[in-house]
């Protein structure tokens, strides 16, 4: 069945994670109608604007007749179009389209109402263009967005709008985010798990442990709720990756929350360029994204240390010395392996991790003859946050499991928080009694729990 669709008033209403059919209102056509009048209104001044009457990059010197600007703004939109596969998954070219969406209802970009409709048909039409996932080595993302929109026809301007700003990284990076939120609610669950089955000390969440930070006091709170009331700790001291597990999920939070804001940010400012403000046309530096390729990598490097620290639980969980429990977490240690190839593969999506932490706005090359002489790669980055959410989501599904197993093998009470997750991996991964291909269960795991 079909959603209905959302009602679009404002920018501010457009949702660049969301997967409901859009609509604009009338009055909003409106406003645009009037702005991109004005806009030109003042174009046919002649003035020189930057890709309207003129070559782009190195060769926004030449300028263009009246026949070339004609075919111009659709030859912008061909040229470029030198990506290929891998595309972006269709969730993503969605939010690339919901983001230029976005960014022309703030009026900066000047562009008619038919051309806006023509993108609203594009999102609704639930055939998402290929856009390329690599390749966008670039100030801004030109290339991808050649893609996105090639089956479009702009108008005068309306191709270099089309190719402006960084509206794929700001829907790209809102979509991650989303996908974020729930996979630190879900770290937070299994660490608690963790903590409870191996009747970890609970000093380290101590709620005076948390003093001058709140982020850091929520999550501690949120484990002891999670991990249930305590019982006599098995030793003074957990191993560090239990004690620490506020900590680490902490910083995922706090990280997450900062590429919330900069995603606001990146909606909210000017990224067109150039932008049609206060009544003239300005060329800006929108495009650049180090904000959204920062805050991006900086969640990254937390989701790595965060499987890190999870795949160092998953191995205590299979120690006897930490948990009491038999060897691997195998109901009969020596004639089975128990979990020990579970960690084996929590440990490689952990290494590929840690290859994803460089800096993405290191490394900046000229291209254009010099005219774009750095660039921020915040597309690259986003990406990399995509592969980081993806190997954090399997490393959990890791730890997941040997804790469910670790709660089946001691026969202690499953805390009233993590009965949920529990009967929810019950439903889906049969208990274990002896060796199996346990990539199914983690599969499963992946498809319907986490």
């Amino acid at each position: 069945m079909t959603s209905e669709p959302v009602l679009i008033r404002d920018a501010a209403d457009v949702d660049p994670a969301g997967s409901d059919p859009v609509e604009l209102a009338p009055e909003l056509l409106e406003r645009i109608a009037v702005i991109r009048a004005a806009g030109l209104h003042t174009l046919a001044s002649g003035r020189a604007v930057y890709g309207v009457n003129t070559g782009m990059g190195n060769l926004s010197k030449v300028r263009l007749t009246e026949d070339e600007q004609r075919v111009h703004q659709r030859n912008l939109l061909l040229g470029r179009a030198v990506g290929g596969p891998p595309w972006l998954p269709r969730d993503e070219a969605r939010a690339v389209l919901l983001g230029r969406l976005k960014t022309f209802l703030t009026g900066d970009a000047a562009v008619s109402a038919e051309l806006i409709q023509q993108l609203v048909a594009l999102i609704n039409s639930g055939d998402v263009p290929n856009i390329p996932a690599e390749g966008a080595g670039s100030a801004g993302e030109i290339i991808p967005l050649a893609h996105a929109f090639a089956s479009l026809d702009p108008g005068p301007k309306e191709g270099i709008a089309l190719l402006a700003g960084i509206p794929g990284a700001s829907g790209r990076s809102a979509l991650q985010s989303k996908r974020v939120h729930r996979l630190a609610d879900h770290l937070s669950a299994v660490a608690a798990g963790a903590v409870a089955v191996v009747r970890a000390n609970r000093h380290p969440f101590h709620p005076l442990a948390g003093r001058g930070d709140d982020v850091l006091a929520e999550e501690l709170a949120r484990l002891r709720e999670l991990a249930g009331p305590e019982s006599e700790p098995r030793s003074l001291q957990a191993p560090v990756s239990f004690r620490v597990a506020g900590h680490v999920i902490a910083q995922v939070r706090r990280a997450l929350r900062h590429l919330d804001e900069s995603v606001e940010r990146a909606f909210s400012g000017v990224t067109d360029s150039p932008a049609y403000l206060d009544g003239e046309f300005v060329g800006t530096a929108g495009f650049h994204g180090i904000d959204l390729a920062a805050h991006c990598d900086q969640l990254t490097v937390a989701l790595a240390h965060a499987a890190e620290v999870s795949a160092a639980r998953l191995h205590r969980l299979l120690d006897p010395a930490v948990t009491g429990l038999p060897a691997q977490l195998a109901r009969d240690p020596g004639p089975q392996a128990g979990l020990v190839a579970v960690h084996k593969r929590a440990v490689a999506q952990v290494h590929q991790l840690r290859r994803l932490a460089l800096p993405t706005a290191i490394g900046t090359a000229e291209t254009s003859n010099g005219q774009e002489d750095v660039q921020s790669f915040s597309w690259e980055a986003v990406g990399n946050l995509a592969e980081a959410i993806r190997l954090t989501r399997e490393t959990t599904a890791c730890e997941l499991l040997a804790v469910r197993q670790a709660f089946a093998l001691s026969e202690r009470p499953v805390p009233p928080g993590l009965r949920g997750l529990l009967q929810a991996v019950d439903s889906v991964v049969p208990p274990i009694e002896a060796d199996r291909p346990f990539g199914a269960d983690l599969t499963r795991l992946l498809d319907d729990v986490l």
